[in-house]
């Protein structure tokens, strides 16, 4: 697992907004898992400067807004 950052808000279009906090940068549509393995979303957008990115996720799970504050993860990519 690859720790990707925390959520900073739910957007008006209910996805879970993110700064990423590595410099690699995961592929779109990868799921993305909180600290406890469950799949919180994917991954579709990735936006901002290219020296500081944020990530939009679009989640799965019924009530994203329980996660803001949360830290997420992507599993490691080969």
């Amino acid at each position: 697992m690859k720790r990707l950052g925390k959520i900073i808000h739910l957007s008006k279009s209910r996805s879970l907004i993110l700064k990423l906090e590595s410099d690699v940068i995961p592929k779109l549509g990868s799921q993305v898992l909180d600290s406890k393995l469950k799949e919180i979303g994917v991954i579709y957008d990735i936006f901002g400067p290219t020296s500081a990115p944020y990530m939009a996720v679009k989640p799965t799970i019924p009530e994203p807004s329980t996660c803001v504050g949360k830290i997420l993860y992507v599993a490691q990519e080969d």
